[in-house]
């Protein structure tokens, strides 16, 4: 995660125990992590909704097609049929309606909420680096004065510069302290948010399709033929296409 924008002197002094490091480390990166998957998941739910609503608003479409088939003016029991499966679209158009405005709400909505605070959390990270790179550039500063012969000119410069040091090295330290307890607290709050959201999505799926369960069984209650299984009626309809085939205007030349 460490990155250094420009080359600065390094001092010899570990001011971050490898440990500390590592543990920053880790716990960025799970969080990351989270912002990436948080990210896709609001994409991937957006699409599933917004492909539920084609496939709704498709399905009435077709049914109101088939509504102002010129089959429908001249057979009864055929607008009959088509009537039904219209109404039976337009109710499971409004269903999915209904679904969709609970996901958009109560996932969606949600979602896109937990995501925004992560450019916040970037940026203390990334306040965080400055510091420690400024504390660093400091901090070499005055091991190199340490070093030196102690003159007086020598010794006035290494006074200004531990007095440099002391509130950035005081400035990281409480950063990189606030981060360290914060980052964890942050990812283990997933649970809690998004756990309400799931639950909310699955009983949003559980009432849609209980809905077009008792739809579609209306509907297949007037549609179907007593007596007439799958197998009959596929039967039919090849002795009705070779029929068709039969006739000399569409007869292979």
């Amino acid at each position: 995660m460490s990155w250094i924008p420009f080359k600065i002197t390094q001092p010899k002094k570990q001011i971050v125990p490898k440990t500390v490091e590592r543990d920053f480390e880790r716990e960025y990166g799970k969080l990351q992590q989270l912002e990436e998957q948080t990210r896709r998941l609001q994409k991937d739910m957006k699409k599933s909704t917004d492909a539920d609503l084609a496939m709704s608003k498709s399905a009435v479409k077709i049914s109101l097609d088939l509504l102002s088939n010129p089959l429908c003016e001249q057979d009864q029991d055929f607008l009959n049929m088509v009537t039904a499966l219209d109404t039976a679209m337009k109710r499971m158009d409004a269903f999915n309606q209904e679904k969709v405005n609970q996901i958009q709400k109560t996932v969606i909505e949600p979602l896109k909420k937990f995501g925004s605070v992560f450019p916040s959390l970037n940026m203390a990270v990334k306040r965080r680096e400055q510091a420690l790179q400024d504390y660093r550039r400091l901090q070499a500063k005055v091991e190199k004065y340490e070093e030196k012969e102690k003159t007086g000119p020598v010794l006035a410069k290494l006074h200004q510069a531990r007095e440099e040091l002391r509130p950035v090295r005081d400035d990281f330290e409480a950063k990189n302290k606030q981060l360290l307890d914060e980052m964890p607290r942050f990812y283990s709050s997933r649970l809690g948010y998004f756990q309400p959201s799931f639950e909310s999505l699955i009983r949003a799926q559980v009432v849609y399709y209980s809905e077009m369960h008792k739809i579609f069984g209306d509907l297949t209650q007037q549609l179907d033929q007593p007596g007439h299984s799958d197998e009959q009626r596929e039967q039919e309809n090849e002795a009705k296409l070779s029929e068709l085939r039969a006739l000399s205007i569409v007869a292979d030349d």
